[in-house]
């Protein structure tokens, strides 16, 4: 039986470092030599499953029976929120797959241009994906539904794809932070003991000038100066996509939305193409499935790593480092303890990889910073999902972005410099922090 509270200790987080420094730094040299695919070349999930036999030695070596870790690691590999995923994962692969062999990708690009002009393409991905993400409360179905169609726009008009893909998995992050059905949402407001609607109030405020500044940045880089060809197309083959955004906006289930638009845009190519039976739509299912083996063998990797780091307290050290540095901090006092909350999240979700396992990990402890640096708790709430938001968006080991890049087939790297709401998400927080904006009457 695996305590509840490990012993805080600095050597179970090496080997994530390995990893991290394995995957980004043989990506970086590959690039550096000019290789094509440069981040391709040394496979992730083999250098995720290094580092989990790296954390079985040490464990052994600190004295932990090789069966109890194994137990652990399956425990992370199974847990709720990394299987959601990997079904997620290989339904978003299957409806890519199906609607793409069956016209509908490029329908849905074609009828796109002829309503929205070339330049407007990227504020129009980002904010279709934000509207999606704040009715399903999950930026992974989001970006699955939406990311196919950013890599159609990108194509047909010219526009770097790392920024159309940048502005789908910023306008899903967006959705995701402000959504009352999110899972973070709901993580960061109940172990705060606050209400939805009183987090929201709080982060609308930063969160919104972060997505309007993404917004301008956006138009000024939409546009195009190459000339986009419009072809023509048949628009029953939209409907599988105008079907998915209509179920993700009404807040059907994810998995039950990519399910069903598999089912639509199969029937739908059985319709339309004589040619198109049972055995087709079979084989661009699977294929579909194979594209996204390598992302999701690598999430379950992760889960079971930090599984790993977490019962051996590598996570519960990096959580009272943060804490006891808060106190250093020649800041206010609140504006430290907020200071304190965000370096919680962010080094709790860079260590994890999922930012609703970040704020369950480390919400009693940004409880106790705030209260005892006299942090309203509808600003740590709100402290917790905005930093959250921010690495999960950015970390180019993170599901959204995995998910993206595997639609899209470009490297993590290439894309997480595109992905500018995040990066203005942070800067709103900073400056939200340090200048105690929004200021809040108090809560009767």
């Amino acid at each position: 039986m695996t305590p509840s509270a490990p012993t805080p200790r600095a050597w179970p987080l090496l080997p994530l470092l390995f990893f991290l420094v394995a995957f980004l730094g043989s990506g970086m040299y590959y690039t550096a030599a000019g290789t094509e695919f440069a981040f391709y070349q040394i496979k992730a999930p083999v250098v995720a499953m290094a580092a989990i036999v790296l954390a079985m030695v040490l464990a052994r070596i600190a004295g932990q029976h090789l069966n109890t870790s194994v137990e652990r690691l399956l425990t992370g590999i199974g847990h709720s929120n990394i299987i959601l995923m990997c079904l997620v994962f290989l339904l978003a692969g299957a409806f890519a797959s199906v609607s793409d062999s069956i016209g509908s990708v490029e329908a849905t690009v074609q009828l796109g241009l002829r309503i929205i002009p070339a330049e407007w393409v990227l504020p129009a991905l980002f904010l279709i994906s934000a509207f999606i993400a704040t009715a399903m409360g999950t930026s992974m179905g989001t970006i699955a539904a939406t990311a196919p169609i950013a890599v159609g726009f990108a194509s047909a008009t010219g526009l770097s794809m790392a920024m159309a893909l940048g502005a789908v998995v910023g306008g899903a992050m967006f959705g995701d932070n402000l959504s009352m059905i999110s899972d973070t949402t709901i993580a960061a407001t109940r172990s705060q003991g606050v209400s939805l609607k009183d987090k929201f109030r709080v982060n609308i405020w930063i969160a919104l000038p972060a997505a309007l500044l993404t917004m301008v940045v956006l138009v000024m880089a939409g546009g195009s100066e190459h000339a986009v060809e419009h072809k023509p197309f048949e628009f029953v083959r939209v409907l599988p996509y105008l079907l998915v955004f209509a179920l993700a906006l009404s807040g059907l289930n994810v998995l039950a939305v990519l399910i069903i638009g598999i089912v639509v845009a199969g029937v739908t190519g059985m319709v339309i193409q004589p040619e198109y039976g049972l055995a087709e739509m079979n084989g661009a299912i699977y294929k579909g499935f194979e594209g996204m083996f390598e992302i999701m063998l690598l999430s379950m990797l992760i889960g079971g790593l930090s599984q790993l780091m977490t019962d051996q307290g590598g996570t519960r050290w990096v959580i009272e480092r943060i804490h006891g540095l808060t106190r250093l901090l020649k800041l206010p006092l609140q504006r430290a303890g907020e200071v304190g909350i965000a370096m919680l999240v962010v080094f709790a979700n860079i260590f994890v990889a999922n930012n609703t396992v970040a704020i369950v990990l480390t919400g009693e402890m940004a409880r106790d910073i705030a209260e005892d640096h006299g942090v309203d708790l509808r600003r740590s709430a709100s402290v917790l999902d905005i930093f959250s938001c921010v690495v999960q968006g950015l970390i180019p080991y993170g599901a959204q972005v995995l998910l993206a890049c595997s639609i899209a087939g470009i490297s993590p790297l290439l894309l997480i410099g595109s992905i500018h709401y995040c990066w203005l998400l942070a800067v709103a927080g900073i400056v939200a922090i340090l200048f105690n904006r929004p200021r809040l009457k108090t809560s009767s």
